[in-house]
């Protein structure tokens, strides 16, 4: 049923939006409309960007920005985030799945593991006006009838506050027009190797109802060809022989059970289907304000799972229960712009929710946890034996609400003296359940009201800031201006809620002191006692009410910027940037406390023969002072600590020379020597106290050790020739993206669990041609078929799930399977062909 769904999608899809905008797509109009250089010029088009919170040429602006406007986004074949963010090479991420990615910046980057009770983002990212940055990492937007992506490296915590400690993207849409009536349909057909075929449908229409009233309105459907497959394995839940200190010995007792998963057997089991759109308005109240409201919704379904198990096979994996995402989101934004005499007013504000549904096997953590402490013993059915079956499957149920404003003044750009100065405020809540299931779970051991659950976190956390900032610039002469920035900020972060076992659990297996509050240590974290008088949802109790963690304290930011020429300049940047600290569930730890980011950065912006060559660049040395980290602590529950300092040494480049008037020749690359500066020693476990000083032999990450995801270099190039084909003009183009060696943890230990993944280089081609509005263009991405990584990771403490346990006998005389070690790659997209049919109207 599933496929035939699916089928019927990929056919009545293209014919159903195509109708809609046939019938009202009247008027002729390039659907494009860009700053293109004259016939038979050489000159580069100008790219016009919003970094400042003015609208600029990216040449002018003295500062490192990244920016992909709307042709070249088109050029790339770009419909999501690893499409664009190859490109981008300041940019590093973490990725579990198309909705679960952290992005990084210049190797400011810890590597902890996403968990949704853990540190803020150091990220900021913002759709058009609007913060949608969230805890459980970057949204996947959809790429079509975009303006520009902009991405700001270094600190921005002037304008940008505080997720913006490492950087800021920007993904600017494009906005109604009263000029004309004009839109566009893109239809694609893709195949994946080792997947199936897949599609992309696409379309907008701009309206204007008056001179003063137009409306634009873009809708897209996708579907996503899975490339994993889910193959025939088994597992086993073997008792311990005997046991030391909780440990079993490597001596089996007798085998509770071998389960497999034959009912689970699938090929290219992890397809993505996705859907949205945009409608936004544009109201001209007379020559000075404008209104414009926007609404937003994307709807996203995966199944399985993005990475593969080495240990079983190449794009394989075993899992014996579903795997699956139900993430939906909408924004609802309104931007006001105005004049106040000279001065330009602008307020903008909106609404953010987003619902996550998901389904998580965590079968690995069941047997690892059974064969490494012989937890199987306890989960137990209602006759108090062992279970037959007693994997665990994850319920998640995530709801995220934002709402954000921001006002501000600006004066004129033209001013030898000019500013901005606002006010800013956010509030986010995200209600979180975790519900650890096991089918058959004693009703005894359950958490009290919720069959089933050997383990609940229904928890709800608020994060909130408030800021008020300025910048302001003086002309000290024509060719040098010097900037000032500050911003005054305060943060009030809080959890509140339930997580734990039953009492009942605590009791048997000695995880927890129950209902009291002593005995809790770093190593005994567990069963913090309910809370007399306080209560949530449909929680069995609260036992997490700590004090929120609260902070203020200031950003800032000196600019020096020399111009050469009109189309030359060189600049010098001191910034700081900060992240709010907050809460650790565990009574044994403390908050963690907020950490901050130091950036001295010189840099340039050139054009070359008139303005057919660009060079711009950066040097920078960032100082990240006591950096959060999360990791998994006992019984894998995320801790987060105070980390000691780290240092980025770095330079990023790109250049753009349109070479002739037919060859455009881009590249741009990011070297970053991103180090800890001291030891880092973890926490006592017996008074959760960091430790400061240790030698090399005991501590977790030594001095020197290179940032999680972070390359030493990563870039890319990209060679387009355009030519007469017939009555067409044709394109070809190539791109090549390369990336060196990264790991995927800071910890020794687990960066030797997990292995590293090695560096790898990607090429695209594509070759078109358009005539009038009317185009095509063909496509391979991953031409190579490169199996490039970009996770690894396990499911659960990797000196627990990254060992391989061997087969063996039990004392039963039950022979059982060996268990391969739990460590998933996420590899890019496979080889991907694809075909695309593009009509503007």
């Amino acid at each position: 049923m599933m496929n035939s769904l699916t089928s019927t999608r990929a056919i009545t899809a293209p014919i159903g939006l195509a109708a809609l905008l046939a019938t009202t797509c009247l008027a002729a109009r390039p659907a494009l409309a860009a700053d293109a250089p004259a016939a038979g010029s050489t000159a580069l088009a100008e790219i016009v960007v919003t970094a400042e919170k003015r609208s600029e040429n990216i040449q002018k602006v003295p500062m490192s920005i990244q920016a992909i406007d709307t042709k070249k986004l088109d050029q790339l074949n770009v419909t999501n985030f690893q499409d664009y963010v190859k490109f981008i090479p300041s940019i590093q991420f973490q990725t579990f799945a198309p909705s679960s990615t952290i992005i990084y910046m210049r190797g400011v980057a810890d590597g902890g593991n996403g968990n949704h009770s853990g540190p803020l983002p150091s990220v900021g990212t913002y759709l058009d006006e609007l913060p949608i940055t969230t805890i459980l990492g970057t949204l996947d937007v959809h790429i079509y009838d975009i303006a520009r992506v902009e991405v700001l490296p270094g600190p921005q915590g002037t304008l940008y506050g505080a997720s913006s400690e490492a950087g800021t993207m920007r993904i600017i849409t494009n906005k109604p027009d009263t000029s004309g009536l004009y839109g566009a349909i893109d239809l694609e057909g893709n195949t994946v190797d080792h997947g199936s075929e897949g599609f992309v449908t696409e379309g907008f229409i701009n309206v204007p109802v008056t001179d003063h009233i137009a409306f634009r309105l873009v809708a897209f459907d996708e579907h996503d060809s899975g490339y994993i497959n889910n193959v025939y394995g088994q597992r086993a839940f073997v008792q311990c022989g005997a046991e030391v200190a909780y440990y079993c010995n490597g001596t089996p007792g007798p085998v509770t059970s071998v389960i497999n998963n034959a009912d689970s057997v699938k090929k290219h089991f992890n397809p993505v289907d996705t859907f949205g759109g945009r409608l936004a308005a544009k109201f001209d109240l007379g020559d000075n304000w404008t209104i414009e409201p926007q609404v937003i919704s994307q709807d996203m379904r995966a199944s399985g799972i993005f990475g593969y198990n080495p240990a079983v096979g190449d794009l394989e994996v075993n899992r014996f229960q579903p795997d699956s995402e139900h993430d939906r989101w909408i924004q609802a934004g309104l931007t006001i712009n105005g004049k106040i005499g000279k001065y330009d007013l602008t307020y903008a504000g909106g609404y953010f929710n987003r619902k996550i549904n998901s389904l998580e096997d965590y079968t690995d953590y069941s047997v690892a946890y059974d064969q490494y402490y012989g937890s199987g013993v306890n989960w137990q059915d209602a006759n108090g034996n062992p279970l037959a079956h007693p994997q665990q499957e994850i319920v998640g149920n995530d709801r995220f609400e934002k709402g954000s404003n921001e006002i501000r003044l600006a004066s004129p750009a033209t001013d030898r003296f000019r500013f901005i100065v606002g006010l800013f405020q956010e509030r986010q809540t995200h209600w979180i359940i975790q519900d650890y299931q096991i089918q058959g779970f004693s009703p005894t051991l359950a958490v009290p009201g919720w069959a089933n659950t050997i383990w609940l976190t229904d928890q709800d956390r608020v994060d909130s800031d408030k800021a008020a900032f300025g910048e302001v610039s003086f002309d000290v002469t024509p060719k040098f201006t010097i900037t000032g920035g500050l911003r005054y900020y305060g943060y009030n972060n809080s959890l509140y809620g339930f997580y734990g076992f039953s009492q009942a659990y605590d009791d048997m297996t000695g995880f927890g002191p129950g209902n009291s509050n002593v005995g809790i240590t770093p190593t005994n974290p567990y069963g913090y006692g309910c809370i007399p008088g306080l209560s949530f949802r449909n929680a069995p109790c609260v036992d997490l009410d700590k004090a929120p963690s609260k902070g203020s304290g200031e950003t800032h930011k000196i600019n020096a910027t020399y111009r050469i020429t009109g189309d030359k300049l060189v600049y010098f940047t001191y910034s700081t940037g900060y992240r709010p600290g907050g809460v650790n569930r565990s009574g044994a730890f403390a908050p963690y406390q907020q950490d901050t980011l130091s950036n001295f950065e010189v840099g340039w912006k050139t054009s070359w023969f008139d303005r057919s060559l660009t060079w711009n660049g950066a040097l920078y040395d960032e100082e990240w002072n006591k950096f959060q980290f999360a990791f998994l602590g006992p019984n894998s529950l995320t801790i987060v600590e105070n980390a000691p300092s780290a240092r980025i040494l770095g330079v990023e480049t790109n250049v753009d020379w349109r070479a002739t008037e037919h060859l455009t020749l881009s590249a741009a690359g990011a070297i970053n020597d991103a180090e800890l500066s001291a030891n880092f020693c973890g926490t006592d476990q017996t008074t959760g106290n960091l430790i400061t000083n240790c030698p090399n032999s005991a501590a977790l990450a030594q001095k020197g050790q290179q940032l999680a995801y972070t390359p030493k270099f990563n870039g890319n190039a990209t060679a387009r020739y355009t030519f007469p084909l017939f009555s067409w003009d044709g394109h070809a183009q190539a791109a090549v993206v390369y990336q060196s060696k990264r790991s995927p943890a800071v910890f020794t230990a687990d960066i030797q669990n997990l292995g590293e993944m090695p560096g790898y280089a990607t090429l695209d081609l594509s070759f078109g041609a358009q005539r009038g509005k009317t185009s095509f263009e063909i496509f391979a991405k991953n031409v190579t078929d490169e199996r490039g990584q970009i996770n690894r990771y396990t499911p659960c403490t990797t000196s627990v799930c990254a060992p391989s346990y061997p087969a063996g006998v039990g004392s039963n005389g039950i022979a059982y399977p060996g268990t391969p070690p739990a460590v998933y790659v996420v590899p890019i997209q496979p080889l991907t062909i694809g075909i695309r049919l593009g009509q503007k109207f």
